[in-house]
């Protein structure tokens, strides 16, 4: 069960790398679009794990590789934001948000069901 306090700081996160991703950090995307879906933060907020979704670009693995290796920059950045709200700026783990691409998959899977009609029964009646 998360705190009170552990949601605060996530989307406090969730905000500010959105952010950073838009304005600092675009270059490195390569015109991907990058979403923060979701922040999961240690009960004592010294891990941050953050669910990215990704459009526009084919290689989703290469992308999350990319942004981990840059990922003491993007800490860097965050902790220009954050400094005055936290005493420890928490170590960021990026990891491939793919519930959309399931849910599609899902939906896909439930369109292509075909349900035949009920068979009529024949009321007879007297």
């Amino acid at each position: 069960m998360e705190s009170k306090r552990q949601r605060q700081v996530a989307k406090q996160i969730q905000k500010d790398l959105g952010e950073i991703f838009q304005r600092e950090m675009k270059q490195v995307f390569d015109k991907a679009f990058v979403t923060i879906t979701d922040v999961k933060t240690t009960p004592d907020l010294g891990i941050a794990r953050v669910y990215l979704s990704f459009l526009l670009t084919k290689d989703k693995e290469g992308l999350l590789e990319s942004i981990r290796e840059n990922t003491k920059i993007i800490r860097n950045h965050l902790a220009a934001r954050v400094r005055h709200q936290l005493r420890i700026v928490p170590e960021l783990q990026f990891y491939l948000d793919d519930t959309a691409e399931y849910a599609q998959k899902i939906e896909n899977l439930f369109a292509g069901i075909v349900i035949p009609p009920a068979p009529e029964e024949d009321e007879e009646e007297e």
